[in-house]
């Protein structure tokens, strides 16, 4: 019989944040994330500074979630990292330590799809949290990632539309560099959309079929747009970009919108689930809201901490993993892509 209290650290570094989380069971005690601020000033995630900064950052940061949640390491049961995707370097830094620990406490070892953490980051047990039923359509929205996903149970889902060109959120962060926006743009695009008017600029929706996506063909429209008004009046931006803000963020959520709305349609299922770095979007996460009512849905929307890289998201799949006996040995390899 299984330990009632089982003790998961998990382990994310598939970016630019450090991050550790314990968790007992499906309950978060501890989620430590340590931040990379030198990206900033190079307008995007610098692969190589990024590995050293992980290396730099991964023994506090995993310290600090031992001494948060209040455990000793030996207490635990398994350690889960992710495996991919991700950049490389960042991913080789975690995988490396959460093999070498493993093998030092003689505890098993359990390797994480980030994008499953995305996902299933919605059964992390929180109060005022209501957890999804199966099956729910899954979208996730980051800054590498753009997926509608049909989620049959915890290890059984599938991809069902994506995009075809950019993610929702490199969308998001270059128009935020075509405004003259500093990295990362897309938290500073939702701030400005709360004060504009969102029917300021109309801008054209991209046809494309089925429930995929396309983000890139909006941009250029965006960048012609911003260099037609310029020319017109250098101050165009400086003096709209509020309304530019609200225009550009209600195209993409009306874009978004569309493809749910023929999701649920294809598939009859009413219970969706966003996930990943841009469903922190406050207008994303009003307009799901608000289709509960509109559309008869039932909506899922993570807290604010569980939508960006956290580990407690990878804890939550280590732990379902860990009950299936899900392991892996010292020769597992992270994988910069992986199979979904």
């Amino acid at each position: 019989m299984l330990n009632p209290e089982v003790y998961i650290l998990a382990i994310e570094s598939s970016c630019d944040d450090t991050a550790a989380a314990v968790l007992c069971n499906d309950k978060v005690l501890s989620n430590v994330v340590a931040n990379q601020l030198i990206h900033n000033q190079y307008g995007g995630v610098v692969p190589e500074l990024a590995s050293r900064a992980h290396q730099q950052n991964i023994v506090p940061v995993i310290d600090a979630a031992l001494k948060k949640a209040n455990i000793q390491k030996e207490q635990l049961a398994a350690i889960a990292f992710t495996q991919g995707p991700g950049l490389m370097g960042s991913l080789l830094v975690g995988s490396s330590f959460a093999k070498s620990m493993a093998l030092a406490l003689g505890i098993p070892l359990i390797a994480i799809n980030h994008m499953h953490a995305h996902i299933l980051a919605h059964f992390i047990d929180e109060e005022g949290y209501d957890k999804p039923e199966f099956p729910f359509i899954a979208l996730t929205i980051s800054g590498g990632h753009t997926q509608i996903v049909k989620v049959n149970d915890f290890f059984d889902m599938t991809i069902i539309g994506e995009t075809t060109d950019d993610a929702v959120g490199e969308a998001f962060d270059k128009t935020a560099k075509i405004l003259g926006l500093p990295y990362p743009g897309g938290p500073l695009v939702d701030k400005n959309a709360q004060l504009g008017n969102p029917k300021a600029f109309p801008f054209t929706k991209p046809k494309v079929p089925g429930l995929d996506f396309s983000f890139s063909g909006l941009k250029t429209a965006i960048l012609y747009f911003i260099q037609k008004e310029k020319a017109k009046n250098p101050n165009f931006i400086d003096e709209n970009i509020n309304d530019i803000c609200a225009s550009i963020q209600h195209t993409i959520i009306e874009i978004l919108m569309d493809k749910l709305k023929l999701a649920v349609k294809e598939t009859g299922i009413k219970q969706i689930a966003i996930g990943g770095g841009v469903s922190a979007n406050s207008g994303i996460r009003k307009t799901l809201k608000e289709a509960e009512q509109k559309y008869g849905w039932k909506t899922f929307v993570p807290k604010f901490e569980y939508t960006t890289d956290n580990a407690a998201m990878i804890g939550i799949v280590g732990y379902q993993k860990f009950l299936s006996q899900n392991f892996e040995n010292a020769s597992v390899v992270s994988k910069a892509r992986i199979q979904f």
